[in-house]
């Protein structure tokens, strides 16, 4: 499945701050699934959103593919990819 093809999948919710695969950046320090601190200020990609936008899965580069629950509140969308 290419990645054109997860855009158009993917479900929108109108007036959602926060969407599947927009950049994102913390707002305050987050733990990984695996335990690992991500500092205030990094740049991940929302991979996921809870049901009502409550949290989001952000996945981010280093460590390698670490995932973390983070509320909507801990992010800020830094850009948006377009469909």
């Amino acid at each position: 499945m290419s990645v054109e093809v997860l855009y158009l999948l993917r479900k929108d919710e109108p007036g959602a701050a926060i969407r599947d695969l927009d950049d994102v950046v913390l707002l305050a320090d987050a733990v990984t699934d695996d335990g690992d601190v991500i500092p205030a200020g990094t740049e991940g990609t929302v991979v996921g959103i809870w049901p009502g936008g409550a949290a989001c899965e952000v996945e981010f580069a280093e460590p390698e593919s670490a995932l973390a629950t983070v509320p909507a509140s801990g992010l800020r969308r830094v850009g948006r990819h377009a469909p």
